[in-house]
């Protein structure tokens, strides 16, 4: 199954997820704010979408097709390492 439709069905279809709930259900481990600098930063590697790009205050979401790439991606990193380590 692909992780886009698994992320549809989890988000109620929503095409951009607010930065709050990506937070909430991938990276609790982190505040908001603190994710928002690591993608800044490069160390997490997701684009932000900014409902506004003219200001600063406007609500920020990350596109669910980019939140898929990236949990895929994520997804065939562990793989390759647990592949590393049962060699």
């Amino acid at each position: 199954m692909r992780t886009v439709f698994i992320l549809m069905a989890q988000y109620d279809g929503l095409a951009v997820v607010p930065t709050d709930r990506v937070v909430a259900d991938y990276f609790p481990h982190l505040t908001r704010m603190k994710f928002l600098r690591k993608i800044s930063a490069g160390e997490i590697k997701l684009p932000v979408v900014r409902s506004d790009p003219k200001s600063q205050k406007s609500a920020r979401g990350i596109s669910i097709q980019d939140l898929a790439n990236y949990l895929d991606e994520r997804r065939s990193a562990a793989v390759k390492e647990m592949e590393a380590l049962t060699r």
